[in-house]
């Protein structure tokens, strides 16, 4: 449960990191692209991780 937002459930992705091969893209390595997770207080006084984007649209709302 720490590696997802809380709020929306965004977990990991896995995405090819290419590398350019005689002019052509070659896909080599697939890699994990973890969203952008951070502490965010609740106010009732709890705290949850969530993702940037949640905080974001959280802060815009209130």
């Amino acid at each position: 449960m720490a590696q997802a937002c809380a709020i929306c459930g965004k977990t990991k992705n896995m995405a090819w990191r290419l590398v350019k091969l005689r002019g052509k893209y070659n896909p080599t390595i697939k890699h994990a692209q973890k969203p952008n997770l951070q502490w965010m207080a609740l106010p009732g006084g709890g705290r949850i991780k969530a993702c940037t984007k949640c905080m974001k649209a959280a802060a815009k709302a209130a």
